[in-house]
């Protein structure tokens, strides 16, 4: 699946189109370059879970925690992971299989960790404030 958008106004309606996108599935992987989006975009995801919580980049504390009227939402930023045991550091698996929604920024980082089902949002970015979102579910 894959929809434009021109101004981040629009993000909520991608939003919500990922979360029917879904299907009640629960593990997502952001990919996209630098200042993509890719934060501002699992703000209005949240929002769309019904997150009331301030949602912010975990940059440093690698994994936040939010609430939701769905239960816990983990947002985890791996990009500044030195090695794969700081993933298993932190317990990765107590949240990667809790049945709870996981949102991975920098999944590469944690490649080898991640499920054998989840789904895919590239953020390309096309112009100044266009950017394209492809959804895509994988299995391996």
């Amino acid at each position: 699946m894959q929809l434009t958008i021109n101004t981040p106004g629009e993000l909520p309606k991608v939003a919500q189109a990922l979360v029917n996108y879904a299907n009640g599935q629960k593990f997502f992987v952001f990919e996209g370059e630098m200042a993509a989006g890719k934060t501002t975009f699992i703000k209005a995801f949240c929002e769309a879970l019904g997150v009331s919580d301030v949602v912010s980049s975990p940059t440093f504390s690698i994994v936040n925690e939010y609430e939701s009227n769905q239960g816990p939402v983990y947002h985890f930023d791996f990009y500044r992971l030195k090695n794969l045991q700081e993933a298993y550091d932190i317990g990765y698996e107590e949240y990667f299989y809790s049945d709870s929604y996981c949102l991975i920024e920098w999944p590469s980082k944690v490649d080898a960790l991640l499920p054998e089902e989840y789904i895919k949002v590239q953020i390309t970015v096309t112009d100044h404030e266009q950017r394209l979102f492809e959804f895509s579910k994988v299995v391996e």
